[in-house]
């Protein structure tokens, strides 16, 4: 028998999660906020993960790999700043970051993330 597939916050397009085998996989989260700067977006971006890691049973110390979008790589010094006040000491996951065009022009990040279920 396999496992099942949970879809958390299923769209017609997408879920904003999915776990299987003890893994949650989350859709590319974006600002839902209205900020302009990469701080406040970053921020918007990173509580979105922490509680859909939550909702799925876990938590930013389990992050297994993280992709990291920015409309412009001139701002990885400020997301970084934020990023690096977010991650918990000793826990900070494998990360990629690229520059890329976004879905929306008012979107200057997108946050991919795979964790591990506690």
């Amino acid at each position: 028998m396999t496992p099942d597939i949970q879809r958390l916050h299923v769209a017609a397009r997408y879920s904003e999660a999915a776990v299987f085998n003890g893994v949650v996989y989350l859709a590319g989260m974006v600002p839902e906020c209205e900020a302009t700067d990469i701080r406040s977006q970053t921020a918007d971006v990173l509580q979105q993960i922490d509680l859909r890691l939550a909702e799925a049973g876990s938590d930013k110390t389990r992050i297994l790999r993280t992709q990291i979008y920015l409309k412009d790589i001139a701002d990885i010094t400020a997301m970084n700043e934020v990023w690096d006040a977010w991650v918990v000491a000793g826990t900070a996951p494998p990360r990629a970051t690229v520059q890329a065009a976004l879905a929306n022009p008012s979107y200057l990040i997108e946050v991919v993330v795979t964790a591990a279920v506690a």
